[in-house]
């Protein structure tokens, strides 16, 4: 039987404890101990039941309990720190206060799919969506004007189980808005606040959902609305379910639907930042709005909407982005083209990397990196791996200049840390240590910290561990349908004292979760032997869809089964936030045996890194950056393979190389007063190296330095004055590219000056001295254009043995005369010869302007060619 009318029922709270209802709807409990150990304290059973969630636990509890705790002075002592402490994040001056003090605040809006607050609120599915939450609590941490922009989904993502051969199976379940940290925009009336969102033959509904996570909001989209058809309710029921039809409304709803929630809430985002290509029709509804409220042609609006758009890649590999047919743009954009003043064509071309391929699909990483004007990739080696994906949006530029950055993926330091390391970190470090996260310098007080107290917090974290999987696993078994005489062996699973491997991520092929299982005699010595025991633990879930990353977790649980090692190796289902937290804080070692390239960043384990553990990985993601021989190890040296097999053996055996010369040897070693001295200075190393480099804190810095501000300062500039200096440059960009097939370089000419008074001209291969330079002089056929219009550039730098510039250099000429009647330039430069070696140069001719941000505007570059030389 449906509803026919609903009502919501909250729960009663004694005067004195009104307070919890204001802490528990902001999320920044949930990296506050003291928040956490609150709620724990109002009712254990309960608070585990609820999932961490303290708007259910308030609901649940029952009235005699609450009069009760509001009678209990020491709980409302406990109940005031709270609120003083959240009243003081609230309120206190922060770091953009104190750096950006002189400048107007921006608003910046950071559009994601998914975000992983908390387990309590269910709608993320693993990194990207951890990121993304860690990201927003570390603007609100520092002060950062930023909002949350993403969906509300009722069923979130699957939860996983076992079946008895171990194949995974998928089941959901309902979220309940009003019973978590999440509260429905209002109008003035209170009537819940909607948008409407244009399709094929109707319009979509969704309403407004906000939370907050400290200082920051998070607005979600829901189209779970009676006056929506059936089909459109659910369309941000599933996060990643569902076909490709389903892909792209959800992708409509969070882009365009995003950007007209703000606009509703008379949010006016001064930069926009996807966080990777889902979010990417944002830009074209920014476009639209800037089109149809100001009167701009659809190139005028499209400079303006994209000198502030940022957008950062996540995917590895092209092949794993969303892409859509042309047939399903027609179908949901076709009357979104004339709102934009642009044809089919034209549309299309912006998500192409071929625009004059029709039938080459519409990527949305394309239509972002065309849309923005700030890029990066999130590792330093994941930065060049995608300037290499998408070298052929920029064709003829150098690979090296390609406008795609890199800034490092990070984890919020209080999320992540165990409450006992955190009071550690208090102590040694100082009371506002996560204040001063990324200073290097507090961080050398790690080394203060008594090897005795470290090892017994660490071992401490390690048999909290032991305890959550022994009660986990066994509750697994008792799914299954175990027999009780099974049970038994579950409790008694792992050993606090023994060396203990975390493997937790994504059961993805390229992740290779069953790494280990190559060569199962040497990993049963390892998990048998007596004297140095070695134990596992893994989790992790597989795509729905992904029957290969199944089949993995298959053959993990089949090894896990048997007889003489299922007290040493454990799967742990139904991988979560809370999960994690348990094993980043409680191993010893943290295991990752990605192929290299194609870990984007992982954030895993800097989670396992501040929190004192080892972590063993390839040489990939953010480990090239993170890896240290006084911390942690690697696998193997960065190589690349061709034969995957030939790979997956030598690495296998790689591993097992290091735990048994190595890390099991170490771990083992034990001095008079039974400690792993040096294991414990290992430790140190790996607090020391990663924790101020590998944070959020430091990473919405940088994106603050980098990105945002610099964004918001040319959004200003472009768009005052009624819009007129970027319709000024949207002119002039329009008039070059007119006139570009004019430009021609007609002679280049060299000439040696140094101390010597000869000189060499147009000599094939001049021999110089280190200390001297080589002049250059170069002719350049104008035609429509005049000087200023263009640079002229020397690119330079050593040869390689197949007669390619490597790590080349730019060098701007200078303007020198003009024939006026010829319409040929004269523009004079000089390379510095600095050390010896065959060098080689080029010259090239590039667009310029004031205003312009980056010379690199498509079909817009010409090279002296080959056959002048």
């Amino acid at each position: 039987m449906r509803t026919v009318r609903t009502f919501v029922v909250k729960p009663t709270l004694p005067k004195p404890l009104e307070n919890l209802k204001v802490i528990a709807n902001n999320l920044f409990w949930c990296w506050n101990s003291e928040f956490v150990d609150l709620f724990r304290r109002i009712d254990g059973n309960l608070w585990q039941e609820s999932m961490h969630n303290p708007v259910k636990l308030l609901g649940s509890v029952s009235q005699a309990r609450l009069e009760d705790l509001a009678g209990n002075e020491g709980f409302l002592y406990q109940l005031q720190q709270a609120m003083e402490k959240l009243n003081e994040c609230l309120d206190s001056p922060t770091w953009y206060d104190k750096i950006y003090a002189k400048t107007s605040k921006p608003v910046i809006a950071y559009f994601s799919a998914e975000f992983g607050i908390h387990e309590s609120l269910p709608i993320y599915s693993g990194g990207l969506g951890i990121l993304a939450g860690d990201h927003l609590k570390s603007t609100s941490d520092l002060g950062v004007p930023l909002i949350g922009v993403g969906l509300l989904y009722q069923k979130g993502y699957f939860r996983q189980y076992l079946n008895s051969d171990g194949w995974q199976q998928e089941h959901y379940i309902d979220n309940d808005f009003h019973n978590m940290p999440v509260e429905l925009v209002r109008k003035k009336g209170r009537r819940p606040l909607t948008i409407s969102v244009q399709f094929p033959g109707r319009n979509i509904l969704a309403q407004i959902w906000k939370a907050t996570i400290g200082r920051t909001v998070l607005y979600l989209l829901d189209t779970n609305l009676p006056k929506n058809a059936p089909e459109d309710r659910i369309i941000t029921q599933v996060l990643y379910g569902g076909d490709v039809e389903m892909r792209i409304c959800q992708e409509i709803i969070l882009g365009i639907g995003g950007m007209k929630s703000l606009l509703a809430m008379g949010i006016e985002p001064t930069v926009c930042h996807m966080n990777e290509g889902h979010a990417a029709f944002m830009a074209l509804e920014r476009i639209r709005r800037l089109r149809s409220g100001k009167g701009m042609t659809f190139d005028e609006a499209a400079e303006a909407a994209r000198s502030s758009n940022v957008f950062t890649v996540h995917t590895p590999v092209a092949a794993g982005s969303d892409e859509f047919k042309p047939e399903l743009i027609d179908k949901y954009f076709s009357h979104y083209y004339g709102k934009l003043g642009i044809n089919r064509k034209e549309f299309l071309a912006m998500g192409r990397v071929n625009p004059d391929d029709d039938k080459e699909a519409f990527k949305m990483p394309v239509l972002a990196i065309r849309m923005s004007s700030y890029r990066n990739g999130v590792s330093l080696l994941h930065g060049e791996v995608s300037r290499e994906i998408w070298s052929e949006l920029w064709p003829d530029l150098p690979k090296e200049e390609i406008p795609i950055k890199s800034i490092t993926n990070g984890v919020h330091a209080k999320t992540w840390l165990s409450a006992e390391v955190n009071s550690l970190f208090e102590r040694y470090l100082g009371s506002r240590w996560s204040d001063e996260v990324v200073d290097k310098s507090i961080w050398h007080h790690i080394d203060q910290i008594p090897n005795e107290e470290l090892w017994r917090i660490h071992q401490r974290c390690k048999e909290r561990l032991v305890g959550f999987t022994r009660k986990r696993l066994k509750m697994q078994m008792q799914r299954r349908g175990a027999f009780h005489t099974e049970l038994g062996w579950a409790e008694e699973v792992l050993d606090p004292e023994a060396l203990t491997i975390g493997f937790a991520r994504r059961f993805a092929m390229y992740k290779r979760g069953n790494l280990l299982l190559k060569d199962t005699e040497r990993l049963i010595r390892l998990l048998t032997d007596t004297e140095k025991p070695v134990q596992f633990i893994f989790a992790g879930k597989a795509h729905p869809k992904d029957n290969a990353g199944k089949e993995i977790i298959r053959q993990v649980v089949h090894f896990a089964k048997q007889q003489h090692v299922r007290r040493r190796i454990v799967f742990l289902e139904d991988y979560n936030m809370d999960v994690a937290r348990y094993l980043v804080q409680g191993v010893d070692v943290w295991l990752n045996n990605p192929r290299r390239p194609m870990e984007a960043s992982g954030t895993s384990g800097m989670k396992a890194a501040l929190n004192g553990v080892l972590n063993m990985s390839i040489l990939d993601g953010w480990w090239c950056e993170g890896y240290t021989p006084e911390g942690g190890w690697i696998i193997g040296a960065g190589e690349s393979y061709d034969d995957f097999e030939y790979q997956d053996e030598v690495e296998s055996q790689a591993i097992f190389n290091l735990l048994e010369n190595e890390v099991v040897p170490l771990f083992y070693s034990r001095s008079r007063d039974r400690l792993p001295r040096r294991w414990i200075q290992r430790m140190k190393n790996t607090i020391k190296w990663c924790a101020p480099r590998f944070n959020t804190n430091r990473m919405v810095a940088e994106y603050t330095r980098k990105f945002y501000n610099p964004a918001a300062a040319r959004w200003r500039y472009l768009t005052a004055e009624a819009m007129a200096r970027v319709r000024a440059l949207s002119m002039w960009k329009a008039t070059v590219k007119n006139a570009w097939s004019d430009l021609a370089i007609e002679k280049v000419d060299v000439q040696i000056a140094g101390d010597k008074k000869t000189s060499q001209l147009n000599v094939r291969e001049p021999q110089l001295e280190v200390g001297s330079q080589l002049h250059v002089v170069a002719e350049v056929k104008m035609g429509r254009l005049s000087p200023d219009d263009i640079a002229v550039e020397i690119y330079h730098g050593k040869v390689d043995s197949a007669g390619e510039i490597t790590s080349g250099e730019v060098v701007r000429m200078e303007f020198a005369s003009c024939d006026e009647a010829e319409k040929i330039c004269t523009f004079n430069g000089a390379i510095p010869c600095r050390i010896s070696g065959q060098h080689g140069f080029a010259i090239r001719v590039m667009p310029k302007h004031a205003d312009l941000l980056e010379p690199y505007e498509p079909g817009m570059i010409l090279w002296e060619s080959t056959n002048s030389v």
